[in-house]
C-alpha cells in the first residue's frame, strides 16, 4: 500500500493561468450528479428561475439537491446518455444574462455539528472531482463509534493536465484555509493535514505562510507521482493507516476532503450560495488556448471547447476528467456536472495491438493497492467468482496504472471494472 507508483508527464500547461469566468447562454443541468438517489424536478417549463434556486430534490437521505446555475427561463426537460450508459434527466434553462441570485439566498445559521451537516447537505456539495459521494454523508459519521482525529485535505492533483485545484489554492488560499478551520471546529477534529504534491512549490509556500503558528494544521508535501491523490493512497502516505476493503476512512480515524470542497464550504457558509459553478481545466492536444475556467454547472462542453479555440475537426477523443481516470465522452454536447474538473481534447487515439501476457508482473508492481491485475484478468475470463473475491478486485479504484505499464497492451483496468460488475449481487448466478 502506497509504495507502488508510476511517473507520467505532468503536462500542467495552465498552472500559471489565472481562472476566467465563462458565462453561457444556456445550461443543461442534470438532476443526478454523483452518487445517491436521483432528484425529481421542482420547476416547470416556462418558469423563471434564479441563481441558487433549488430545481431538483429528493426525500432520500443519500442524495444531494440540485440548484440553478443561471437566472432565466426553463425551456424544457431533456435527457443525456452518460459515459457509463445511464440516462439522466436534465433541466434546460435559457440564461437571461443577468445571473440574478434567488432572493432567499442567505448564509445559513450554523452553531453546532448537526446544523453544519444540514447546511452542507442543503448546499448540494458532493465530492468535487471524484465519484460524487455526498459530502454530508461523509461528514455525518458517529464520533462515538468511529472517532476521527485527522482531516486530510487532498490537494495532490496528480493527474496530468489538470490544474483547477492548484489554481484554487493560489487564487483562494484564505478560503481554503478558512474552510479547513471550519470543518475542524464543527466536527471537533484535532488536526488537519493538507497534502500537496511537491511539484506545486508556490502553493506549499503560500499555505505554510498562512498557517504559521497553527499547530493543528500542517502542510504535507507528497512525492510527485501517480496516483497520489487516490483516497486510500493519500491516507497511507500521510498517516500510515490502511483502509480495509468495504470500510470508510472514518473507520481508521480519518476524513478526506478535496481542497476545492473545503473552499466551497467556507464560501457557502459566508454567502449561502449553493454549489452552482465549478473551476475546471480545458486542455489537450487540439486546444489552442488552454484555460482554467469558472463555469456554471450545466454548461455544455462544446461551448467551452469553442471558447478555448479547439480544433473540432482534429479532435477525435474527448475526456471528461483526467486522462488516467476520466471518462471518454461520446460527443461534445454533454453538460458539466459537479464532479467534472477537466475537459481534455486529443487527436485520434492510438490503439496498440494486444499480445499475450508475458508474466512480467509490471502491473502488480505498478498497482498502488498491491493487487494482481494479470491474475484478476485470468479469473474474470474463466468466470471464477471465488478467485475474484480472493484477489480483492473490489479494492480496485480504476487508476489505470496497470494498463499504462503493461508491455502487452492489455486492457487490465477495464477488465478489473468488468470483474467488479460480475461480483455484484444482481449479476451472480
Amino acid at each position: 500500500m502506497g509504495l507502488n507508483r508510476i511517473f507520467i508527464r505532468h503536462s500542467k500547461n495552465t498552472e500559471n493561468m489565472p481562472s476566467e469566468k465563462f458565462l453561457p447562454q444556456k445550461v443543461k443541468i442534470p438532476l443526478s450528479q454523483g452518487m445517491g438517489a436521483p432528484n425529481a424536478p421542482l420547476v416547470s417549463v416556462d418558469e423563471e428561475v434564479f441563481v441558487g434556486q433549488k430545481i431538483g430534490g429528493s426525500d432520500a437521505a443519500f442524495s444531494c439537491p440540485i440548484h440553478s446555475s443561471v437566472s432565466g427561463k426553463v425551456t424544457g426537460f431533456s435527457e443525456y446518455l452518460t459515459s457509463n450508459g445511464a440516462v439522466v434527466k436534465c433541466v434546460d434553462i435559457e440564461s437571461d444574462g443577468k445571473f440574478t441570485p434567488h432572493p432567499d439566498i442567505t448564509p445559513p445559521q450554523v452553531t453546532n455539528r448537526e446544523e453544519f451537516i444540514a447546511a452542507v447537505k442543503a448546499s448540494g456539495l458532493v465530492g468535487l472531482g471524484g465519484a460524487g459521494f455526498p459530502t454530508h454523508i461523509k461528514l455525518n459519521y458517529n464520533p462515538d463509534e468511529t472517532p476521527v482525529d485527522t482531516l486530510i485535505i487532498n490537494a495532490a492533483e496528480c493527474e496530468p493536465y489538470i490544474t483547477s485545484d492548484y489554481r484554487e489554492m493560489i487564487e483562494n488560499t484564505d478560503g481554503v484555509l478558512d474552510g479547513v478551520r471550519t470543518v475542524l471546529k464543527m466536527l471537533e477534529i484535532e488536526k488537519a493535514i493538507i497534502a500537496v504534491e511537491d511539484n506545486k512549490p508556490q502553493a506549499i509556500k503560500m499555505l505554510r505562510e498562512k498557517t504559521e503558528g497553527e499547530s493543528n494544521i500542517s502542510i504535507f508535501p507528497l512525492r510527485s507521482s501517480y496516483p497520489q491523490g487516490a483516497e486510500k493512497v493519500i491516507i497511507y502516505n500521510t498517516v500510515k493507516r490502511v483502509v480495509k476493503e468495504g470500510e470508510l476512512p472514518s473507520s481508521v480515524g480519518v476524513v478526506v476532503m478535496n481542497v476545492s470542497s473545503a473552499a466551497f464550504i467556507n464560501s457557502y457558509l459566508k454567502t449561502g450560495m449553493p454549489l452552482v459553478s465549478k473551476r475546471i481545466t480545458v486542455d489537450g492536444e487540439t486546444v489552442s488556448e488552454p484555460k482554467n475556467l469558472i463555469v456554471p454547472i450545466g454548461t455544455v462542453v462544446d461551448d467551452l471547447l469553442k471558447f478555448c479555440k479547439t480544433d473540432e475537426e482534429m479532435t477525435k477523443r474527448l475526456i471528461l476528467g483526467g486522462m488516467m481516470m476520466g471518462q471518454c465522452a461520446h460527443d461534445s454536447f454533454l453538460p458539466i456536472t459537479k464532479t467534472n474538473n477537466a475537459v481534455l481534447a486529443f487527436k485520434e487515439q492510438r490503439k496498440d495491438k494486444q499480445t499475450a501476457c508475458i508474466r512480467c508482473a509490471s502491473c502488480i508492481n505498478a498497482c498502488p493497492l498491491g493487487l494482481m491485475p494479470c491474475e484478476i484478468e485470468k479469473a474474470y475470463k474463466s468466470g471464477d467468482l471465488d478467485a475474484l473475491k480472493a484477489l480483492k478486485v473490489n479494492l480496485c479504484m480504476n487508476c489505470g496504472s496497470c494498463t499504462y505499464v503493461c508491455p502487452a497492451k492489455r486492457d487490465l483496468a477495464e477488465t478489473n471494472q468488468l470483474a467488479k460488475r460480475l461480483l455484484m449481487p444482481k449479476n451472480k448466478g
